[in-house]
Protein backbone atom coordinates (compact mmCIF):
# COMPACT_ATOMS: atom_id res chain seq x y z
CA UNK A 1 0.00 0.00 0.00
CA UNK A 2 3.03 2.40 1.04
CA UNK A 3 4.16 1.83 -2.68
CA UNK A 4 0.90 2.88 -4.30
CA UNK A 5 1.27 5.53 -2.09
CA UNK A 6 4.41 6.92 -3.00
CA UNK A 7 3.71 6.41 -6.73
CA UNK A 8 0.70 8.34 -6.71
CA UNK A 9 2.57 11.50 -4.69
CA UNK A 10 5.65 10.96 -6.90
CA UNK A 11 3.30 11.66 -10.00
CA UNK A 12 0.76 14.57 -8.32
CA UNK A 13 3.70 16.33 -6.51
CA UNK A 14 5.11 17.75 -9.87
CA UNK A 15 1.48 18.47 -11.66
CA UNK A 16 0.67 20.62 -8.54
CA UNK A 17 3.96 22.60 -9.40
CA UNK A 18 3.22 22.98 -12.83
CA UNK A 19 -0.48 24.29 -11.91
CA UNK A 20 1.41 27.05 -9.54
CA UNK A 21 3.16 28.67 -12.39
CA UNK A 22 1.99 31.79 -13.95
CA UNK A 23 -0.13 31.49 -16.68
CA UNK A 24 -0.22 35.20 -17.75
CA UNK A 25 0.20 35.05 -21.39
CA UNK A 26 3.45 37.29 -22.25
CA UNK A 27 2.63 41.13 -23.01
CA UNK A 28 3.15 41.93 -26.90
CA UNK A 29 3.28 45.96 -27.83
CA UNK A 30 3.47 46.32 -31.38
CA UNK A 31 6.47 48.86 -32.62
CA UNK A 32 5.33 51.97 -33.72
CA UNK A 33 6.44 50.79 -37.16
CA UNK A 34 4.32 47.96 -37.41
CA UNK A 35 1.57 50.09 -35.86
CA UNK A 36 2.15 52.96 -38.75
CA UNK A 37 2.20 50.22 -41.53
CA UNK A 38 -1.37 48.96 -40.48
CA UNK A 39 -2.51 52.64 -41.12
CA UNK A 40 -1.12 52.94 -44.30
CA UNK A 41 -3.02 49.86 -45.44
CA UNK A 42 -6.77 51.50 -43.60
CA UNK A 43 -5.46 54.87 -45.30
CA UNK A 44 -5.10 52.78 -49.01
CA UNK A 45 -8.12 50.78 -48.16
CA UNK A 46 -10.36 53.82 -47.58
CA UNK A 47 -9.57 55.56 -50.63
CA UNK A 48 -10.69 52.41 -52.66
CA UNK A 49 -13.92 52.10 -50.39
CA UNK A 50 -14.68 55.97 -50.70
CA UNK A 51 -14.18 56.02 -54.25
CA UNK A 52 -16.23 52.96 -54.62
CA UNK A 53 -19.06 54.69 -52.66
CA UNK A 54 -18.98 52.00 -50.30
CA UNK A 55 -20.00 54.19 -47.29
CA UNK A 56 -19.99 51.16 -45.02
CA UNK A 57 -16.77 50.33 -45.42
CA UNK A 58 -15.18 53.51 -45.37
CA UNK A 59 -16.58 54.25 -42.02
CA UNK A 60 -15.29 51.07 -41.12
CA UNK A 61 -12.04 52.21 -42.21
CA UNK A 62 -11.82 55.35 -40.47
CA UNK A 63 -12.58 53.42 -37.16
CA UNK A 64 -9.60 51.12 -37.78
CA UNK A 65 -7.42 54.01 -38.60
CA UNK A 66 -8.56 55.60 -35.10
CA UNK A 67 -8.03 52.43 -33.45
CA UNK A 68 -4.18 52.23 -34.56
CA UNK A 69 -3.44 55.90 -33.55
CA UNK A 70 -5.17 55.50 -30.41
CA UNK A 71 -2.52 52.32 -30.08
CA UNK A 72 -0.14 54.37 -31.38
CA UNK A 73 -0.06 57.07 -28.47
CA UNK A 74 -0.59 53.74 -25.96
CA UNK A 75 1.93 51.51 -27.09
CA UNK A 76 4.60 54.63 -27.92
CA UNK A 77 3.72 57.68 -25.79
CA UNK A 78 7.20 58.99 -26.93
CA UNK A 79 9.45 57.17 -29.82
CA UNK A 80 13.03 57.89 -30.44
CA UNK A 81 13.70 61.83 -30.74
CA UNK A 82 10.44 63.19 -30.90
CA UNK A 83 10.24 66.18 -28.21
CA UNK A 84 6.47 66.08 -28.28
CA UNK A 85 4.30 63.04 -27.07
CA UNK A 86 2.77 61.01 -29.85
CA UNK A 87 -0.95 61.41 -28.57
CA UNK A 88 -0.20 65.21 -28.86
CA UNK A 89 1.07 65.17 -32.58
CA UNK A 90 -1.68 62.73 -33.59
CA UNK A 91 -4.49 64.83 -31.43
CA UNK A 92 -3.04 67.99 -33.38
CA UNK A 93 -2.37 66.96 -36.93
CA UNK A 94 -5.22 63.84 -37.16
CA UNK A 95 -8.22 64.82 -35.50
CA UNK A 96 -9.40 67.40 -38.06
CA UNK A 97 -8.62 65.51 -41.29
CA UNK A 98 -10.38 62.09 -39.84
CA UNK A 99 -13.39 64.25 -38.83
CA UNK A 100 -13.76 65.56 -42.41
CA UNK A 101 -13.54 62.64 -43.55
CA UNK A 102 -15.39 60.72 -41.35
CA UNK A 103 -18.10 63.72 -42.15
CA UNK A 104 -18.48 63.00 -45.69
CA UNK A 105 -18.60 59.42 -45.39
CA UNK A 106 -21.88 60.01 -43.43
CA UNK A 107 -23.48 61.77 -45.39
CA UNK A 108 -22.70 60.25 -48.70
CA UNK A 109 -20.72 62.86 -50.43
CA UNK A 110 -17.87 61.80 -52.42
CA UNK A 111 -16.55 65.12 -53.55
CA UNK A 112 -16.22 66.03 -49.44
CA UNK A 113 -14.68 62.63 -49.34
CA UNK A 114 -12.28 63.34 -52.12
CA UNK A 115 -11.17 67.00 -50.34
CA UNK A 116 -11.09 65.04 -46.83
CA UNK A 117 -9.18 62.36 -48.22
CA UNK A 118 -6.32 64.45 -49.59
CA UNK A 119 -6.51 66.97 -46.57
CA UNK A 120 -5.90 63.38 -43.99
CA UNK A 121 -2.82 62.70 -46.37
CA UNK A 122 -1.34 65.61 -46.10
CA UNK A 123 -1.85 65.77 -42.27
CA UNK A 124 0.00 61.74 -42.41
CA UNK A 125 2.52 63.94 -44.23
CA UNK A 126 2.69 67.03 -41.90
CA UNK A 127 3.21 64.52 -38.56
CA UNK A 128 6.15 62.94 -40.64
CA UNK A 129 8.24 66.00 -41.32
CA UNK A 130 7.01 67.17 -37.66
CA UNK A 131 8.92 64.23 -35.87
CA UNK A 132 12.01 63.71 -38.49
CA UNK A 133 10.37 60.69 -40.64
CA UNK A 134 9.96 63.34 -43.69
CA UNK A 135 11.03 60.72 -45.69
CA UNK A 136 8.15 58.78 -45.62
CA UNK A 137 5.77 60.61 -47.76
CA UNK A 138 2.48 59.72 -48.15
CA UNK A 139 0.29 59.61 -51.39
CA UNK A 140 -2.72 59.00 -52.94
CA UNK A 141 -2.85 55.11 -53.85
CA UNK A 142 -2.40 54.53 -58.29
CA UNK A 143 -3.28 51.30 -58.32
CA UNK A 144 -5.04 48.75 -55.90
CA UNK A 145 -2.72 46.40 -53.99
CA UNK A 146 -5.84 44.66 -52.36
CA UNK A 147 -7.13 42.65 -55.45
CA UNK A 148 -8.58 40.20 -53.48
CA UNK A 149 -10.70 42.75 -51.87
CA UNK A 150 -13.93 43.96 -53.15
CA UNK A 151 -14.56 47.41 -52.68
CA UNK A 152 -17.95 47.93 -54.57
CA UNK A 153 -20.48 47.43 -52.02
Amino acid sequence: MKFIYSIVLSTLFPLTACSMRDHTPPTYAPGLGEIMSLSGMRHVKLWYAGQAKNWQLAAYEIDELREGLEEASKFHPTHKSIKTPIAQLISSTMDKPLGQVEKAVNEKDFSAFAIGYDSLTAACNACHQMTDFAFNIVTKPEFNPFPSQQFHP
